[in-house]
């Protein structure tokens, strides 16, 4: 156990944040902590580590515990260029790389024993701190979390919000403290940098506990759930989408328990009020030990549901023709920049699509050209008969700051009787005195619900939402996912939410600059899909241009370099891998005591690192010139 809490309390003024935080954290594992937006989660992160002192309770963090903090909003401030930034967590190596480089000049002039056995020693702990790799590391977490290799240079101060929470994210990871308390750490990522940090976080060797509303995310990573509601903690053992069974399972059993004292306590109330119309004197006695035991009786609040929310149909008022949109040969291109070419692809009538594809391949400008914001430079897009499509662009929301949350909806909608306004709202998790708040004081993800509940109730039958689960919350968004699931016209949609597109797509668009390729079903089919290709890969066969034979064996030597490019690829990453493990036995080796007591044993060893090590660079330096001569070679074979 690395950590533990018991019983935290935080209040801030009279609001009481945190009442009763119980949890403890053990070393490797990789925990979720969940719970609706204002629960306190970012809270209980920054007493965690230690930003803020908790009122009551205790809390034990393991004696030189290194808890690394990325906040769901970094303000990483630097005048240094990204790949700068970076290597200053290893400063200590630079340092001593230096200081090698000086012995290095003296030894050529005095090369005497003593300072050579110095240098020795230096080099044995430059070489057990990865000396060697540190810089290959750098770039390996610029690349896997989306960074191109020409962005390495540019200054953090002119760099996005976005761009800026990467390399914060980015430094936490080489940093790689014990614990890593991570708020939101998918945002700003597509889905390739998502899949890279979930690969990385399986095979780090700290603790980490994360915030998350990537509820795929959640699954692929976490072995245990925290959930934070009303200020208490309650613990499941299992991943995300355990934690939902055995929420509801639980919420079930604590309903039925509620249910049956509220029952008991209407029937005493009763039997009280029975004893004391009699008005006498035993009566009343009994009525008020009857009042006692009611008042002693501790009382089960009623648990937090929201099933009437999930049953809401959203049906189009005019059905479209069966063929709804149709692209032929669509491109598109800024300035000197081609976005893509050769779009082709036909949606119809009640398909609900994704559209995936790496960021900047113009995905977003793809459905402003549908909407007739953009146009194509080549190309025809054809709406079907009876189409009228609805834009959901999560950064141009047309609502009122001074209307309510219910004025709105019944200003659009002015046909719709209040109680049917007042149903669909709480269809969006609007009920109570919620339909009343200001649009100007909802958050981003109110705003969001409100929105999109306006576009599912106009007269479109064709929705385009871009990005539609950003700034929900994981309840907002399985709520969105349950009226998405009713709707009953047709949808197409952008979103990074791989648990979002496996429970909402039918099918899945993956856009690219040479055009969209078409897969059926849902995320998890998609990948089956890659995957299957993957193993029954065989080169596409060849496409004559023309009857010359000169002109097919050029064809035919260009497709053979390729294949063998791509082999020697493959070998290499073999390579490394086996080289890396190599080193990691090593390592293991040396934490021996029959090794680490024997001098000879162990200096054999390290001697034996040292050589993996200067191997494993030369195999990154192999690597890296093969991955830009195939790169190349791909782009000669595509123009």
């Amino acid at each position: 156990m690395i950590l533990s809490t018991n019983h935290l309390t935080k209040a801030f003024g009279v609001t009481e944040i945190l009442t009763d935080v119980s949890f403890h954290l053990e070393a490797k594992e990789k925990v979720a902590l969940v719970g609706a937006n204002g629960a306190g989660k970012t809270t209980l992160f920054h007493i965690l580590r230690g930003h803020y002192p908790a009122d009551g309770g205790s809390l034990y963090i393991q004696k030189g515990l290194i808890i690394g903090y990325l906040p769901q909003t970094a303000e990483l401030q630097s005048d240094e260029r990204i790949e700068d930034e970076l290597l200053k967590v290893f400063e200590p190596l630079r340092r001593m790389e230096e200081k090698m480089r000086r012995m290095e000049t003296e030894m050529k002039d005095n090369p005497s024993a003593e300072l050579m056995e110095q240098y020795a020693r230096l080099q044995a702990s430059y070489e057990r701190q990865d000396g060697y790799a540190y810089r290959s590391r750098v770039r390996g977490v610029l690349k896997g979390l989306g960074f191109a290799e020409n962005e390495y240079t540019l200054p953090i101060t002119y760099l996005s919000g976005g761009q800026k929470s990467r390399v914060a994210l980015s430094k936490l990871l080489l940093q790689k403290p014990d614990l890593l308390l991570l708020d939101e750490p998918t945002n700003h990522l597509d889905i390739e940098a998502i899949q890279w940090l979930e690969e990385y976080l399986a095979s780090f060797s700290g603790a980490a506990l994360i915030i998350s509303h990537d509820r795929y995310f959640l699954d692929k990573i976490c072995t245990r759930t925290i959930e934070l509601e009303r200020g208490v903690t309650h613990i499941y053992s299992g991943n995300y989408s355990f934690y939902v069974q055995e929420k509801e399972a639980r919420t079930k059993a604590a309903l039925r328990e509620y249910e049956a004292q509220q029952a008991e306590i209407k029937r005493q109330e009763e039997i009280i009020a029975k004893l004391r119309s009699f008005s006498q004197e035993k009566f009343i006695k009994r009525a008020q030990s009857r009042e006692k035991v009611l008042e002693r009786m501790d009382i089960i609040e009623k648990p937090i549901t929201y099933e009437d929310a999930m049953h809401f149909t959203f049906t189009p008022q005019i059905l479209s023709g069966e063929d709804v949109l149709t692209a032929h040969d669509l491109a598109k291109s800024f300035e000197t920049k081609p976005l893509f070419h050769h779009v082709n692809f036909l949606i119809r009538r009640g398909e609900k699509i994704a559209l995936l594809g790496a960021n900047g391949t113009g995905k977003s400008t793809l459905f402003k050209m549908i909407m007739g914001q953009e146009q194509a430079d080549s190309g025809q897009l054809l709406r079907g008969v009876k189409v009228y499509p609805g834009y959901y662009d999560q950064e141009q929301q047309s609502l009122s700051d001074e209307k309510t949350a219910l004025e709105e909806i019944c200003d659009a909608y002015p046909q719709m009787t209040l109680g049917q306004v007042r149903n669909v709202l709480a269809a969006f998790l609007f009920r109570g005195d919620d339909v009343f708040k200001p649009i100007r004081t909802l958050s981003g993800g109110e705003k969001a619900r409100i929105s999109l509940c306006k576009i599912m109730l106009s007269e479109s039958n064709f929705l385009l939402l871009d990005e539609p689960t950003n700034h929900l919350d994981i309840l907002s968004r399985e709520v969105l996912e349950n009226n998405l699931l009713g709707y009953e016209g047709t949808l197409f949609f952008i979103s990074h939410d791989r648990y979002f597109i496996n429970r909402v797509a039918t099918k899945i668009f993956v856009l690219t600059p040479d055009g969209i390729q078409v897969y059926l079903g849902n995320y998890d089919e998609y990948l089956a899909h890659l995957q299957a290709e993957k193993e029954v890969e065989t080169p596409a066969p060849e496409k004559v241009a023309s009857a010359e034979k000169t002109n097919y064996m050029q064809k035919k030597q260009s497709a053979a370099a390729l294949r063998k490019l791509r082999a020697q690829v493959r070998n290499a990453e073999a390579a490394i891998h086996e080289q890396e493990e190599a080193i990691q036995a090593l390592d293991e080796a040396m934490l021996l005591p029959e090794n680490y007591q024997s001098a000879a044993a162990y200096r054999k060893l390290e001697e034996e690192k040292a050589a993996a090590s200067e191997n494993l660079d030369a195999l990154y330096v192999e690597w890296e010139s093969l991955v830009q001569e195939l790169e190349a070679a791909e782009t000669n074979e595509n123009a």
